[in-house]
């Protein structure tokens, strides 16, 4: 693999990572009751959320409750677990795709909800569903190259405000039935927040060693899903096509360092749809047992769904298992880390 595409970390371990469930249940059953008159006007068959992308439930926070307060409620809930004093945090990464403005970073309101002091740097990455993934990197960076003892990176996302402003626009009469594939996509998202705390190995014994990982770009194909705050539109046939092109070769060249092929005991994969993850475990070899779903009650929750996906196998993890996490984000961007756990 040419260049700076594949890296390693000397000295940092996952410590903690725990997810904030948003409580509002909504099921594909109730949008595709809001979307009856637009299905039988179109010609569209009822079910498609459920049959063919395998969700049946996603969730919204509840009324008064942000996508911010979501991230400072997980990154409070992960130092707690962790023992650290917010005292010794010396960076705060948000990476969700969430936006309530422009500025300041959503970063400067988690960090004041959770408390964290004013040595404590902040501030946002933002590459679509792999911010997360690119969190843990810039942060890991930061921890091995010594200007940090830890670093907390959180994300909270808020699929309310673009579910109703899709079933707004799909209800209308003028909508067609390529209105409706074509935000398809955004009636898959989900609400739901996470956070991670990373520290140096050598003084946390105890924690999971980020081994390294493989990053890819195909940015050809940027024009795929764009999105804002009121719109997103998703070209969903073609970005499946070219996201598998991009990870297959980003596996295939990773092999001259990573031992990938031979097998991990675990594959978290970015959550998108059923499709999604047949197609990806079809194309890489993966044994689909051992990759854990949480997009059947979830919905794809941005660059949450790696990290929540991670956090609900905390505790069937054995000691020394090697993870795999794999996403990849509109742009195109992929990514592999690999935790020896």
């Amino acid at each position: 693999m040419p260049g700076n595409s594949e890296f390693r970390f000397r000295n940092t371990s996952v410590l903690t990572v725990a997810s904030i469930d948003a409580p509002v249940v909504v099921t594909s059953a109730e949008i595709d009751a809001q979307l009856s008159k637009t299905y039988q006007r179109v010609g569209l068959r009822p079910g498609l959320l459920e049959r063919l992308a395998g969700i049946r439930a996603r969730r919204w926070w509840a009324e008064g409750t942000t996508f911010a307060d979501g991230a400072a409620m997980a990154g409070g809930k992960v130092i707690a677990e962790s023992g650290v004093s917010v005292d010794d945090i010396g960076l705060l990464v948000n990476t969700s795709v969430s936006r309530a403005h422009l500025e300041p970073a959503t970063a400067a309101s988690v960090h004041d909800a959770i408390g964290l002091p004013s040595s404590c740097q902040s501030f946002d990455v933002t590459n679509a569903c792999l911010g997360f993934l690119n969190g843990m990197q810039l942060a890991a960076a930061m921890i091995d190259a010594g200007q940090i003892e830890y670093a907390l990176v959180v994300n909270g996302e808020d699929a309310r405000p673009a579910h109703q402003a899709a079933l707004r626009r799909l209800a209308e009469e003028v909508s067609t039935s390529k209105d409706v594939i074509a935000e398809f996509a955004t009636l898959t998202l989900g609400s739901g927040a996470v956070a991670m705390l990373l520290g140096r190995t050598d003084r946390n014994p105890h924690g999971h060693r980020l081994v390294g990982g493989a990053t890819r770009s195909s940015t050809s194909h940027h024009e795929l899903c764009v999105g804002d705050v009121e719109l997103m539109r998703t070209d969903s046939k073609n970005l499946l096509k070219h996201g598998l092109e991009l990870c297959t070769g980003l596996w295939r060249d990773a092999q001259q360092g990573f031992d990938w092929a031979r097998g991990a005991d675990r594959y978290i994969i970015h959550q998108v749809s059923q499709v999604h993850t047949d197609a990806i475990c079809a194309a890489l070899g993966i044994d689909p047992a051992r990759v854990p779903r949480t997009f059947p009650t979830r919905g794809n929750i941005g660059p949450a769904s790696v990290p929540f996906t991670l956090a609900a196998q905390v505790d069937s993890l054995a000691r020394g298992a090697k993870v795999l996490l794999m996403g990849v984000g509109s742009g195109l961007n992929a990514c592999c880390l690999e935790l020896e756990w």
